[in-house]
């Protein structure tokens, strides 16, 4: 919009509302001058491929058979085209934009206003938020400033006279906020605005308040760092131990004692997020190698969820003098074990799955199915015979009809079965022809099919192999988040236990993630490991999260929840709910919000976590522009555990702690009621040590619907 405006008569209104009640009708004006836009027709190209079609079966033009096949691709690619292409996407005329930048350029003046469409007709100046150069402008600079950028091959310079958001709704006005206020429709206000002063939230005081994050000890800015697990008042330690004096700081009388418990068997650790969990599990490494030198070595494996846990859990082991200890995702060990031990199969897992084959091949049935098939079938011990002991379960209908029927009656239906059957059928033709020597065929296996066949092995051949072919032995293992592996999974690693070995084993049913996995309960989860009563030992206190983060997940949880108290350390600020109306204008108030908190406590772990990775790209493209200092896209738990922004998803973090945490696109759409849902949330809330954010872009999923929106 340019300079030139007709002078309005006094409404009473503030100057900043009236400006913008008068751009908008402006831009509403000229957004309905425009003509719809026309789309070509796809009846035409449809009818000539149909035509093209049935001379090409009818067979009575082979001499022309190459021209009209290639009469018929030229056809379908601009039928492609054309459906690829879609309708031109037009302004939204109810919410045409959300944000209002005036720049001076030269001794002139520009008005742009940033929406999800661009549209530069009729002199208006609506961009995209997401891809126009100039409005990195809007997100890097703010009211007052001087930018000096170039955009499109030109250097820029000017100053940001006016940079405000605006909410837009069903083509009228409903709040403004800018520097000079925050002004918001009141029909108790004479002129039906009120206008407040400009209280942007904040991010503060949490600094470096997260154990696994880094920062210059020498710094009195760290001095964050001295909060430890366990602490009593003034820093006194509640208990010691001559022969751990390196962690004594950071354990509790009830992590002590899980800690130092005897040697040998199973000892099973549950606990609320924060508790200790995985503390407890790698300190005792460190208790029961003091006692025996032999657990620092290959001979102890770490099984862990995620890269990022097997990242943290590799910094940490060190430090309490553990060098030798194998630390590995059970993603990455099964699969390494299944290569080793049945080397002709191709090693890329499948990704295209579904869900009803992962659920009954992570049942305990399979098992049993396994055990029967290797009674019934007489046959000797080797690789190939496993092999078709595994390949047999999976495709013989009757005995799996029957096997499911007596350990699971009614949980999977006959169909569920033929189909599961089928699928593997299709698979294992592949996978032979492959071996075969075809290299056309797709002969990847599901990655649930790792367990199976080491567990065919085991069946069949007894001992899995480790070095120079002797029995893979473990004397003691530690399996973190365990409700999130399937019994049968399990199973694989209880048969590499020496005898007289032990076993930690620590997790929590709330942080549930794994559907497929098939976990129900503590109780049945050992029944089907044949550890039925096993003790299991509890962590009641939260060592993480303040009580207001605690109290807020657990009400994610609902009737999910199994603790019947929260024990809490500590308070904080209280969680918050910000609805947004574009991802656009979610991005320019985590802009400003960030840049403050970096400048203010340069120290801080912010963790900002989004439903997918298509939707993290797209928030950490936009915080891009902002130049936010230690801004990071984290894929692939790729975690440097240093101070900074952290852009990924929630699948991301389990088992992470950041100063703050902000949960992005918080609605019905990512974030349905079910329990899936709620664990998942429930999760992502838990990650936060001192202050916690959720937004959302529209309407917040009910699961957050009692907390106070801003």
């Amino acid at each position: 919009m340019d300079d030139r405006r007709e002078e309005q008569p006094d409404r009473g209104l503030d100057p900043v509302v009236q400006e913008e009640l008068d751009e908008l009708e402006a831009v509403t004006r000229k957004l309905a001058e425009i003509p719809p836009a026309k789309t070509a027709s796809e009846a035409p190209i449809l009818r000539e491929l149909e035509r093209l079609r049935e001379r090409l079966l009818s067979g009575d033009e082979n001499k022309d058979l190459s021209a009209l096949t290639e009469q018929y691709h030229n056809q379908s690619a601009i039928l492609n085209q054309l459906r690829s292409a879609g309708d031109r996407v037009q302004v939204d005329a109810s919410s045409p934009y959300f944000a209002h930048l005036r720049l001076e350029e030269e001794g002139r003046r520009r008005d742009l206003f940033l929406g999800r469409t661009t549209c530069l007709e009729k002199g208006m100046r609506i961009i995209d938020w997401r891809d126009a150069p100039i409005s990195k402008i809007f997100y890097g600079y703010r009211q007052g400033e001087v930018f000096d950028e170039e955009i499109s091959g030109r250097e820029r310079y000017g100053t940001v006279l006016a940079r405000r958001m605006v909410r837009v709704k069903n083509a009228a006005l409903e709040r403004v906020q800018a520097p000079e206020g925050d002004f918001s429709l009141d029909a108790s206000e004479a002129s039906g605005w009120r206008k407040d002063a400009m209280n942007t939230p904040r991010l503060a005081g949490g600094e470096a308040a997260a154990l696994r994050y880094e920062a210059d000890s020498s710094s009195e800015e760290s001095a964050g760092l001295a909060r430890r697990l366990g602490e009593g008042r003034a820093g006194e330690v509640l208990r010691a131990d001559k022969h751990l004096p390196e962690i004594t700081s950071l354990i509790d009388p009830s992590q002590f004692d899980l800690i130092t418990r005897h040697a040998s068997g199973y000892l099973v650790i549950r606990g609320s997020a924060g508790s200790g969990k995985t503390t407890v599990a790698l300190h005792r490494i460190a208790y029961l190698a003091f006692a025996d030198r032999r657990i620092d070595g290959p001979d102890t494996l770490v099984v862990v969820f995620s890269r990022a846990l097997a990242r943290y859990v590799a910094h940490v082991l060190p430090s309490l003098g553990l060098d030798g200890v194998r630390i590995m995702t059970y993603r990455e060990w099964i699969h390494d074990e299944r290569r080793k031990h049945f080397p002709r199969i191709p090693g890329a897992p499948r990704d295209d799955t579904p869900a009803m084959v992962q659920r009954i091949k992570l049942h305990s049935g399979m098992d049993v199915a396994l055990e029967r098939q290797v009674a019934r079938v007489i046959g000797p011990r080797s690789v190939d015979q496993a092999f078709d002991d595994w390949a047999s379960v999976l495709t013989q209908r009757t005995q799996l009809g029957e096997v499911f029927a007596e350990v699971a009656p009614g949980r999977f239906s006959e169909r569920d079965l033929d189909r599961f059957v089928e699928w593997n059928r299709r698979r294992l033709d592949e996978l032979s022809s492959q071996m075969a020597g075809d290299e056309d065929a797709d002969g990847a296996i599901d990655p649930e099919d790792d367990a199976l066949l080491l567990r065919a092995w085991q069946r069949r051949n007894g001992d899995l192999r480790g070095r120079n072919k002797r029995p893979l032995r473990f004397r003691h293992v530690v399996i973190d988040e365990v409700q999130d592996f399937a019994p049968i999974e399990v199973r694989v690693l209880l048969g590499c236990l020496e005898k007289d070995s032990s076993i930690t084993l620590s997790g929590d049913t709330q942080q549930h993630l794994m559907e497929h996995s098939g976990f129900t309960s503590w109780t049945s989860f050992f029944e089907e490991l044949g550890l039925g009563g096993a003790e299991i030992e509890t962590l009641k206190v939260s060592y993480r999260s303040s009580q207001q983060v605690m109290e807020f997940a657990a009400s994610l949880l609902g009737d999910l929840q199994e603790d019947e108290e929260i024990v809490t350390t500590r308070t904080g600020p209280p969680v918050e709910l910000f609805r947004m109306t574009d991802r656009g204008a979610c991005v320019a108030f985590l802009s400003d919000v960030l840049k403050d908190l970096m400048a203010a406590e340069p120290l801080a772990s912010v963790a900002v976590l989004t439903p997918n990775p298509t939707t993290s790209d797209l928030y950490f493209d936009g915080l891009q522009r902002a130049e936010l200092p230690r801004l990071r896209r984290i894929r692939d738990g790729e975690f440097p555990f240093k101070a900074g922004i952290e852009v990924t998803e929630v699948s991301q973090v389990k088992g992470l702690e950041f100063d703050y945490v902000i949960v992005l696109d918080v609605d019905s759409t990512n974030y349905d009621d079910t329990p899936a849902s709620r664990r998942t949330l429930h999760v992502a809330a838990t990650r936060a040590v001192h202050q916690l954010w959720m937004m959302s872009v529209g309407t917040p999923s009910a699961l957050v619907a009692e907390v106070k929106a801003r």
